[in-house]
C-alpha cells in the first residue's frame, strides 16, 4: 500500500484563559468576545454572536431562520438542549399542496410554502432567560452597532451574497434591503442594514412578543401571503422554543452530545458508534476513510427515516444508539468493497448555516447554530425588517407514509446540529460543530475522530481534508487518496479551490482541566477564533 498522504495545518490554534469565541466572521467573534469582556457569560456571548452574524452573513443566517444550541453549565456539569426550530403553518397540508399544484407550482425550494415559523428569535430569548446574565438589549448592542454603522463584507461571504442577490432576493421589492443597487455587496464594500438595526431595537425594547405577536409578525404574514403561502398571525403567536434532553454516546473515552430529533445529530452519533469498534487506522488512510464512509452511509440510511418531529413520530432513540445495534450495522461493512445501496435497519422488534461556539472563564460553554437553510432561504424579506425568511419546510417529505411527512404544526427534519463533548469525569472537553446542510453530521464524525482518536489540536482537526457523501457520489477534498478509494468501488469526485466550502465550516474550543482554552476556526470560511 502506498504511503498515506501527509497534511499539515494552515493555522495555529488560538489560546486564552478568560474566554473564547469561534465563528465564521471575525466581526461576529469580536461581538461575542466584547460581551465576555463586559462580564457576560457564554449564553450572553452566544446570542450576541448570533445577532452579529445576522448582520455580517445574512446569506446564511438570521432572525428569519431557526437555531439549535447545547449549553454546558460549568458549575453543575449539566447539558441542556435548545430547540429553536419552527413549525409548519396550521393551514399547510399535503392536501393543500396537491390542490394548489393543480393550478400552479406550489412546492419548490424557494416557494413561500416552505417558510416555517422562524424560530431563531424565540431561541435567542430562551437562551438568555435560562442561562444568560445580561439584559437582552445589552446583548444586542454590538449587532445593532454593526448594522447601523456598517461593516466591510468579507470575501467568501461576498460571493455567497452575490449569488443570493441574483437568485433569491429579486422576487419582491423588499429584497433591496439586503442589496446595494440591485446586487450583493462586493468584498471589502461597506454594507449598512438600517432595517435590521430597527428590528433589533424593537426586540430589545419589546422582547419576543414584538417578533411573534407585533408589527414584525404582521410583516412576515404579509410577505408570505403575497408570495402564495398560508402562514397566519396565529401560527407566529403560538410558537415557542423548547428545551429538550440531549442525546449522547461514548467514543474513545469521551461522551459526545447532540440535540435529539428533529435534528440530524442522531446520524453523527450512530456513525461514531458503528466506527468505534473497527480497527484503528492512520488518519487519511484508505482503510479509515473507507470505514468512515461506510459507517456514515449506514447512519444516514437510518436517519433519513427516523429523524422527524418527535411529537408526531418519536424515534426509538435508545435502540438506535445502542452498541448492539451498532454492531449489527457494522457487520454490513466489507473491508474490500463499498456498499452499493445501504438500507435503513430495524433496531426494534414488532434530514446554509452559521455555527459558532463560546466558552467563558467560568467553564460554561455554548454550542450554537443558526440557519436560513439554502442561502437566503426563500429570499422573501419582510418589508422594513432587514432579514430574509428561511425555506426549512423544504426538508419535509411529501410521502404521507413517511415519519417526516409534511403536516400542519409539525417541525421538519433539520440539518443544523450543534455538538458538545465531555470527558469521562463529566468535565467539559469542547463545544464543536461543522455547518453545511447534510455535511454536518459527516463533519462532526470526521473532525471528532481527528480530535479525540488522533489527538490533534482543534485547528489541525479542522484543517484536515474531508469527504462529503452526496447521493451515490462521494465528494472528496484534495489531499484525500481518492483514486485508491475508487478501487474499492466508491464513486468519487475531487473538489478543490472555492468548491471546498462544500465540506462545511467548523469551529472548536477545547477547555483543558487547568482552564486553558484552545480554539480552531475553519479555513474554508472567513472567520476566526478570538480569546482573552
Amino acid at each position: 500500500m502506498p504511503a498515506e498522504p501527509q497534511y499539515f495545518s494552515r493555522r495555529s490554534p488560538v489560546l486564552g484563559t478568560h474566554g473564547m469565541v469561534a465563528s465564521s466572521q471575525p466581526l461576529a467573534s469580536h461581538a461575542g468576545l466584547s460581551i465576555l469582556m463586559e462580564g457576560g457569560n457564554a449564553a450572553d456571548a452566544a446570542v450576541a454572536t448570533a445577532a452579529a452574524l445576522n448582520v455580517t452573513e445574512p446569506s446564511s443566517t438570521g432572525l428569519g431562520g431557526d437555531c439549535f444550541a447545547l449549553y454546558y453549565d460549568g458549575a453543575s456539569g449539566d447539558i441542556t438542549a435548545l430547540n429553536g426550530s419552527g413549525r409548519a403553518p396550521a393551514a399547510l397540508s399535503l392536501e393543500r399542496i396537491e390542490r394548489q399544484s393543480r393550478t400552479s407550482q406550489s412546492w419548490h425550494a424557494h416557494h413561500a410554502n416552505t417558510v416555517t415559523v422562524p424560530g431563531a428569535c424565540s431561541g435567542w430569548v430562551a437562551m438568555i432567560e435560562r442561562h444568560g446574565s445580561m439584559a437582552l438589549g445589552d446583548v444586542l448592542k454590538p449587532a445593532i452597532r454593526l448594522a447601523e454603522e456598517g461593516f466591510p463584507v468579507s470575501p467568501l461571504t461576498a460571493g455567497a451574497w452575490a449569488h443570493g442577490a441574483a437568485q433569491e432576493l429579486r422576487a419582491f421589492p423588499s429584497g433591496r434591503e439586503l442589496m446595494i443597487d440591485g446586487r450583493g455587496p462586493r468584498a471589502g464594500e461597506i454594507f449598512r442594514n438600517a432595517s435590521l438595526a430597527h428590528t433589533f431595537h424593537a426586540i430589545a425594547d419589546g422582547g419576543v412578543e414584538v417578533f411573534y405577536d407585533g408589527p414584525i409578525a404582521h410583516r412576515i404574514v404579509e410577505i408570505v401571503g403575497a408570495a402564495g403561502g398560508v402562514m397566519t398571525l396565529e401560527d407566529l403567536a403560538s410558537h415557542q422554543a423548547t428545551w429538550e434532553t440531549p442525546i449522547s454516546t461514548t467514543f474513545r473515552g469521551a461522551r459526545v452530545w447532540e440535540c435529539p430529533p428533529n435534528g440530524q445529530g442522531l446520524a453523527a452519533l450512530m456513525a461514531l458508534n458503528i466506527f468505534s469498534d473497527l480497527p484503528s487506522t492512520a488518519p487519511l488512510s484508505v482503510e479509515r476513510l473507507h470505514n468512515q464512509i461506510e459507517a456514515m452511509r449506514l447512519a444516514f440510511a437510518d436517519a433519513a427515516w427516523y429523524v422527524a418531529d418527535p411529537v408526531f413520530s418519536p424515534a426509538p432513540l435508545e435502540a438506535l444508539l445502542s452498541k448492539s445495534y451498532a454492531a449489527e450495522r457494522r457487520s454490513l461493512i466489507r473491508p474490500d468493497r463499498a456498499m452499493a445501496d445501504p438500507r435503513r435497519g430495524s433496531p426494534v422488534a414488532g434530514s446554509d448555516t452559521v455555527y459558532f461556539c463560546v466558552v467563558d472563564g467560568a467553564g460554561n460553554a455554548c454550542s450554537f447554530i443558526n440557519s436560513n437553510y439554502m442561502g437566503f432561504g426563500t429570499g422573501l424579506v419582510p418589508e422594513g425588517c432587514g432579514f430574509s425568511l428561511q425555506n426549512r419546510g423544504y426538508c419535509f417529505d411529501l410521502d404521507p407514509a413517511h415519519p417526516n411527512a409534511l403536516e400542519p404544526g409539525k417541525r421538519p427534519y433539520h440539518t443544523i446540529i450543534p455538538g458538545m463533548a465531555t470527558r469521562a469525569d463529566g468535565s467539559l472537553l469542547c463545544p464543536f460543530g461543522v455547518m453545511g446542510g447534510f455535511m454536518q453530521p459527516q463533519g462532526h464524525f470526521q473532525v471528532l475522530t481527528h480530535l479525540i482518536e488522533d489527538g490533534l489540536d482543534p485547528q489541525t482537526s479542522l484543517d484536515m481534508p474531508r469527504f462529503c457523501i452526496g447521493g451515490p457520489v462521494v465528494e472528496m477534498e484534495e489531499g484525500i487518496p481518492a483514486a485508491l478509494l475508487a478501487k474499492l468501488g466508491h464513486q468519487v469526485h475531487v473538489v478543490s479551490g472555492h468548491g471546498r466550502g462544500l465540506f462545511g465550516r467548523g469551529q472548536i474550543i477545547i477547555r483543558e482541566p487547568d482552564g486553558a482554552l484552545i480554539a480552531g476556526s475553519d479555513p474554508r470560511a472567513d472567520g476566526c477564533a478570538m480569546g482573552w
